[in-house]
């Protein structure tokens, strides 16, 4: 399982009055790339840092690391 998880950015979303539907025809994020964030799939850094910028937060309001055993 991967142990990077995106809940936060559903919440930070909500908070800054930004919806999924919005992210897609607003800010033009692939309906493939919220579908991998909802179910903390491997993401690239650039995604995330459009996120940051579109929502005004940092990483750390959109994305968590839990601790497990992958160390390769």
């Amino acid at each position: 399982a991967d142990m990077i998880k995106y809940d936060k950015l559903w919440e930070t979303a909500e908070k800054r009055g930004v919806t999924k539907s919005m992210l897609t025809k607003k800010y033009n994020v692939s309906k493939a790339q919220l579908y991998r964030l909802r179910y903390n799939q491997p993401v690239s850094t650039n995604t995330l840092d459009r996120l940051c910028n579109i929502l005004e937060c940092d990483i750390s309001d959109i994305m968590e690391h839990i601790p497990d055993d992958n160390f390769f």
